[in-house]
């Protein structure tokens, strides 16, 4: 039986505490506070940019504006889902040599997931499906953003708040969430060899070959769909906060 490397979880989002689990990578909860992190990744100016906005009267904002309704909260809820949607058909078929209706194949069962066993398609779908989520989530989040400052006064500044933090933490997001495909070609690895050594070993009942794929590919569903829900959190404080406006 295929398992992940049991490991001793941290505290914290569920991306966080997947990792730590399904990679090698030994990393010791950090003991700095959010603040802490946040001063260290916002440069000087955008610093300056913070402080004018939480120091300054905001501006205020023609009348006009497009106000928050029903409508909105079933977009977000369909950017959801159609996320959710394209991350378990791609992972689902990811790397898949599948013959099309109709069309006989002559590989063997185990010539077809010896095919699929190469972790640079499954690296790029995965940064194929980062770069779909960035610009959906972005989007929406932009969208909400606009509301949010339509409300004047404190919202208003909220929104400003907003789009500075999301402008000068970007690239640093863009990084982090980046080493995640590499840190999963070491789990798609230990599979691989798990399976084969499980092979060796095997005396009664044999083993199916290509079952460690369908492990990984289930693993990396549910690394992505972590991923989406960190993604998602700003656009939930916009949504909270024009729902209590």
């Amino acid at each position: 039986m295929l398992q992940a490397p049991q490991r001793t979880g941290l505290s914290g989002p569920t991306l966080i505490r997947l990792l730590t689990r399904l990679t090698d990578v030994d990393v010791p909860e950090s003991r700095q506070s959010l603040s802490d992190h946040l001063s260290q990744w916002l440069g000087w100016t955008d610093a300056i940019a913070l402080s004018a906005a939480l120091n300054t009267r905001p501006p205020v904002i023609a009348p006009g504006a497009r106000t928050f309704s029903n409508a909105e909260e079933r977009e977000c809820q369909r950017v959801r889902t159609t996320l959710a949607d394209a991350i378990a058909s791609d992972t689902a078929a990811t790397a898949a040599k599948r013959p099309l209706p109709g069309q006989a194949s002559a590989k063997k069962p185990a010539a077809i997931a010896e095919a699929e066993a190469d972790y640079s398609n499954f690296r790029q779908r995965y940064q194929s499906l980062q770069h779909t989520m960035e610009t959906s989530v972005g989007n929406l989040r932009s969208r909400l953003r606009g509301m949010v400052a339509a409300k004047n006064g404190e919202m208003t500044r909220l929104a400003v708040v907003d789009a500075i933090m999301d402008r000068a933490l970007l690239p640093k997001e863009r990084a982090l969430l980046g080493v995640i495909p590499k840190l999963l070609a070491g789990h798609f690895e230990r599979l691989r060899l798990a399976e084969a050594a499980e092979a060796a070993e095997a005396t009664d009942a044999p083993i199916t070959p290509g079952a460690w794929l369908d492990v990984f590919r289930k693993d990396m569903r549910s690394v992505l769909l972590a991923e989406l829900d960190v993604r998602l959190q700003p656009v939930e404080g916009l949504l909270a906060a024009l729902r209590a406006s």
